[in-house]
């Protein structure tokens, strides 16, 4: 299995801190994410679903496992953060607050 990084947006707003990761064709229980010490940590790892005998010209689907960290700014709420996954979008945000416990974030389809 190859090691790819999902393509993610990062922007903070009036409500909150938020963070998307494109994922298309991916299973919410082949993600995980995980907060600690102010870092959030999103891994997931899936196998290929199309195998192919014959010449490949072009494969650009990403399959495999990967890992992505982002350094949440202080003024995150980890207690109160949410994630969603709609369209091949995964979705996590946090609301403000000064600082929070780690905890695991569990993700809702």
């Amino acid at each position: 299995e190859a090691a790819w990084t999902p393509a993610s947006n990062v922007w903070e707003d009036e409500k909150g801190f938020h963070v998307q990761l494109a994922l298309p064709g991916w299973e919410t229980k082949d993600v995980s994410i995980q907060v600690e010490k102010q870092v959030m940590t999103v891994a997931g790892s899936q196998q290929a679903e199309t195998e192919t005998t014959g010449k490949v010209y072009q494969w650009e689907i990403p399959a495999g496992r990967f890992v992505r960290q982002y350094r949440l700014p202080n003024f995150v709420e980890q207690d109160q953060a949410s994630a969603t996954y709609k369209n091949g979008v995964l979705t996590i945000s946090f609301s403000k607050r000064e600082e929070a416990k780690p905890r695991r974030i569990e993700i809702s389809s």
